[in-house]
């Protein structure tokens, strides 16, 4: 059964630290790994520490290790590192994992590809409805906002039920989704707005429900995905997706989206997956115009990155 092996969290970022505090309180086996290629060795465990939105804190003691120091993930596999690394990641994976199911927690369109290309044999996807935020070395302040979907993306139906029982703690739940890639497209859009205005403003996340004109301008990119969105036979209710940006914007007032905390520490962004992502679909569907502003923003996020960069 599932339930009795361990849990192994790929990226030691703010999502990774909470979804293993968390889990590891829950009675799970959990093992933390380095996503990025080239980290020193580790020994030992560390004590992380989740600083949860009703004033409370968690911690737990976790083994932090790299994929080179581990030969086989027996057990379920959560990827939370930065979807820029799939490509990469999958190769690292290849070989590792036997039957053991992947659940990508990653933001992007279509960033579950090059699992699927390198043929592992069961592949998820989780839409994250939650924010995460590092604090201090191994401290992360968390905040929900609601059950965060799971759904199938290679695999069968009947280990949804048994994946998301094992996942789901009080403090972050989960729940399965049959239509996941309407919901995969929610939440790229409603990402799409916030990891492109939000960094060029330089601004949190609680811009949206404060400022009309910011809403007005998050409306037109709403359109523009919600457009391409359907020339790629995924139906969205416009109306849906903005009141879900709304609701994360109210729920996340204060916090800074990841694209802008990555520009300040001059790391590579996810931009590429989100707005450049869906522009480069409407190229290929052959409609380009349907996705002017949201290339545009995306454009100006990649640059905005590279000069932070070279400085």
């Amino acid at each position: 059964m599932l339930m009795q092996n361990p849990i192994y969290i790929v990226g030691v970022g703010a999502i990774g630290m909470t979804v293993a505090v968390l889990l590891k309180q829950s009675g799970n086996a959990v093992m933390l790994l380095r996503g990025r290629q080239g980290s020193p060795p580790e020994t030992g465990e560390t004590s992380l520490t989740v600083e949860c939105n009703d004033g409370t804190t968690r911690t737990a003691t976790i083994p932090i290790r790299t994929l080179e120091q581990v030969d086989l993930l027996n057990g379920l596999i959560l990827l939370t590192s930065k979807s820029y690394g799939n490509q990469a990641l999958a190769e690292r994976l290849k070989g590792k994992t036997g039957q053991s199911p992947l659940l990508l927690l990653q933001n992007g369109l279509g960033i579950e590809e090059p699992f699927l290309a390198a043929g592992f044999p069961e592949v998820f996807r989780c839409v994250l409805l939650a924010t995460s935020q590092v604090q201090a070395p191994y401290t992360v302040r968390y905040k929900p906002v609601a059950a965060s979907p799971v759904g199938v993306i290679r695999g069968h139906e009947s280990r949804l039920g048994e994946l998301v029982s094992q996942l789901s703690t009080p403090e972050f739940p989960f729940r399965a989704e049959q239509a996941i890639q309407q919901t995969i497209w929610g939440k790229v859009i409603i990402n799409c707005v916030f990891n492109a205005i939000c960094p060029l403003l330089g601004v949190d996340n609680g811009l949206f429900h404060r400022d009309a004109t910011a809403l007005a301008l998050a409306g037109e990119i709403i359109d523009e995905c919600v457009a391409v969105a359907a020339e790629a036979g995924v139906v969205l209710n416009r109306q849906e997706v903005e009141e879900g940006l709304l609701q994360v914007s109210r729920r996340s007032d204060g916090q800074l989206i990841s694209t802008l905390v990555d520009i300040h520490h001059g790391r590579e962004t996810e931009i590429d997956s989100l707005n450049l992502a869906v522009s480069g679909l409407a190229h290929r569907l052959g409609k380009p115009e349907l996705a002017r502003r949201t290339q545009l923003l995306g454009e100006l996020i990649r640059l905005k990155a590279e000069m932070r960069r070279v400085r």
